[in-house]
């Protein structure tokens, strides 16, 4: 329970990748956080590339950056879907600004180049998001996981266990974390 008392938004729209959505749901709720499904607000339940579903707890203008402390961007073709709901991408920017834990995988860069997260950043992810990136100002990196300040990002789902690690070990007070 290293990460009782943590809160964390899990943004979600449909086309969203489903092991990118639900690995880090679960391995977060394993460490004892809170983890809050945020949605755009369209409608309440939203569907994978699969067809799974996966119900939103809030409406993303039914949140504010302060009620948590990290916001993660799965991938598949919801990042593309999110950042045309203008209160998630400010969601977003805000934790960014805030100083708080931005994690993307795979498509989910494209929300943090929306909200402007990636300018003078190293990050990674699904490889045909290269551009834009590289267009918003971010420095691509091809690795696993890159974590560069308060942003963490990785590719795909086979980079999901180091993409839960570096989430974990970011968050984890620092008391708990050099005891380990």
């Amino acid at each position: 329970m290293r990460l009782k008392g943590k809160r964390v938004a899990l943004l979600i729209e449909d086309d969203y990748q489903e092991m990118e959505a639900w690995y880090p749901t679960y391995r977060l709720q394993e460490e004892g956080a809170t983890v809050v499904v945020v949605g755009s607000g369209r409608k309440s339940t939203y569907h994978s590339k699969l067809g799974y579903s996966m119900d939103a707890d809030k409406a993303a203008d039914e949140v504010k950056v302060d009620d948590f402390d990290a916001v993660i961007v799965p991938g598949g073709f919801a990042p593309d879907h999110m950042r045309l709901c203008k209160p998630m991408v400010d969601l977003v920017r805000e934790a960014y600004e805030s100083g708080k834990l931005i994690a993307a995988i795979c498509h989910g860069g494209w929300m943090l180049a929306s909200a402007g997260a990636v300018h003078g950043r190293k990050v990674t992810g699904y490889l045909p998001i290269r551009d834009d990136v590289e267009n918003a100002g971010g420095e691509w990196v091809d690795a696993e996981v890159v974590c560069d300040g308060n942003v963490i990002t990785s590719r795909t789902p086979v980079d999901l266990p180091a993409f839960g690690r570096e989430i974990v070990k970011y968050l984890e007070p620092a008391s708990v974390s050099s005891s380990v």
